[in-house]
Formats: structure tokens, C-alpha cells, sequence
């Protein structure tokens, strides 16, 4: 009696891992060359048996929120910094399961060509989020307009502002909007794949000043829960996302074509 209730357990238990893995692979992305790469490499999934049912989010907190409830099996759309800081300040059971595209950011403007043409108090556009904020900061740095105070980083937002010389004053733009703040500031943190996406690769590569495209820090990752990062199928989908010549193909047209704007690092030694 006590094997067959054993039996019985064991049977159902094998039915639920079953009927899990009959579901399709739920992965959440946002908007843009993430989203396209992704679909492209869904249905090469799909054609070698694996059901994918790719999820777009349209801002940059539900793919986490959703992923913690398990409305996701899997998301892609935030770097390590960012990661790093959602764990932290929301206490997610995350884990990286995998590397994938490293997209550049740059500076850009509708209105100036070079940095010593910018105004005092001329309006800049930087994302609104503490990572990816710290990110735009240190490009402005970088260009001289700016001094952040020593040490902190990618970790920096505008409250670590050590020296503004020319006044600069700073608005906050959740990110895949600022590719529609060139209209509205002197000049904008951007990400090329959103203007690509927007109709407008000219920009995208009309950049005043890139970040480096060698940091792995910022490159895009795969996040399951952990309790779900040995799940097969998803071993099983980056390895068609890396490997994927038609995957490789959206994201060069995704980026222009243009090798500056990003680059692939689980290609580097």
C-alpha cells in the first residue's frame, strides 16, 4: 500500500513536471532590438520543437515584477548593473543565466554638433533610473561637461555632481522614451537601437560621443528566478539565441549595421 501511494506521488509529480514543460517558454523583453532578436530567435525555437511565447513590456520594471511571479519563465532586457541593483533594492531570487548583445549608448542632439556649442543652462536628457543613469553620466564626463565625485562610478545620479560648469540643467526620462526627448532637450543620453527602431538609423550613428563597447558590465542579460535557472529549455533557447545566424542577422540590422554601436560578447574568447 505504502508503494503504491509512492508510486502514485512519484506519477503525479512527473505529470506536473510534464504539463510545465509543455507550456511554452515565456520570455519578457522591451520594445526594439531586444524584442527582435528575441522573436527571430522564437522562431527558430519554435522550429526545432521548442514552443517560446515572447512577452513585450513597454518600461523597464514590469519584466522583473512579472519574472518574481512567475508570469515569466525568463526576461531580457536589463544589464548586470541594472540587475545588481534591482536584486538589492528589491530582494528578487534572480540569477544570470546568460550573456547576450552589449548595445553602446551615446550622446546626441538635434541642435548642437559639438560640446562647446552647448548654452549655459542648456537642457539634458538622462534616463531615469539609477544604473542607467550613472551610465549617461560618466559618458558626460567623459565629454567634459560634467565632474562626478570621486569614485562612484556607473553608481553615480545627479546628487553626485561634484562641478557643472555650464549650469546644465538635467531632466529624468524613463529610458526607451528618450529617443522623443531630442525634440524637447539640447542633448540626450540615448540608446542607438531605439532610434534604429524609430525610423531614425541616421541618428543612431550621428552620435557626438559613444560609450566604450567593451564592458561587459552594461552587455544585456538572460534572468530567470532561481529556482528555475536549470530549467533545459532555457540552455536550450540561448544556445539557439547565440548561435542563431538569423538572430545575428536582425541584430546587425537592429544596430544599423553599424559595428560601433554594439558588439557580441560570448563571441570573444
Amino acid at each position: 500500500m505504502k508503494l503504491k501511494r509512492l508510486l502514485a506521488v512519484a506519477a503525479a509529480t512527473f505529470a506536473m513536471a510534464a504539463a510545465a514543460h509543455a507550456a511554452p517558454l515565456r520570455i519578457g523583453v522591451t520594445p526594439g532590438s531586444l524584442a527582435d532578436s528575441v522573436e527571430v530567435a522564437a522562431a527558430e525555437a519554435r522550429k526545432e520543437g521548442l514552443d517560446v511565447k515572447v512577452v513585450e513590456l513597454t518600461d523597464w520594471t514590469t519584466p522583473n515584477v512579472a519574472l518574481a511571479a512567475g508570469d515569466l519563465d525568463l526576461n531580457y532586457f536589463q544589464h548586470q548593473a541594472f540587475l545588481d541593483n534591482a536584486v538589492r533594492e528589491r530582494g528578487y531570487a534572480f540569477r544570470s543565466v546568460a550573456v547576450g548583445v552589449l548595445p553602446n549608448i551615446g550622446l546626441y542632439s538635434s541642435r548642437i554638433k559639438r560640446f562647446d556649442e552647448l548654452k549655459e543652462g542648456a537642457r539634458v536628457g538622462v534616463a531615469n533610473d539609477p544604473v542607467n543613469q550613472g551610465r549617461g553620466l560618466l559618458l558626460l564626463q567623459k565629454a567634459g561637461l560634467i565632474k562626478l565625485r570621486d569614485g562612484v562610478g556607473a553608481r553615480g545620479g545627479l546628487d553626485d555632481i561634484v562641478a557643472n560648469p555650464k549650469k546644465l540643467g538635467f531632466v529624468e526620462i524613463e529610458g526607451p522614451q528618450l529617443v522623443r526627448a531630442l525634440d524637447d532637450v539640447d542633448l540626450a543620453q540615448g540608446y542607438p537601437a531605439h532610434f534604429v527602431n524609430a525610423g531614425k538609423p541616421q541618428i543612431a550613428g550621428a552620435g557626438l560621443l559613444y560609450s566604450g563597447v567593451d564592458d561587459l558590465y552594461f552587455a544585456i542579460r538572460f534572468v530567470s528566478r532561481q529556482d528555475n535557472a536549470g530549467d533545459p529549455r532555457i540552455a536550450r533557447f540561448v544556445r539557439i539565441y547565440q548561435t542563431s545566424p538569423a538572430v545575428r542577422q536582425q541584430l546587425g540590422k537592429s544596430f544599423a549595421n553599424n559595428g560601433k554601436l554594439y558588439s557580441l560578447p560570448w563571441l570573444k574568447p
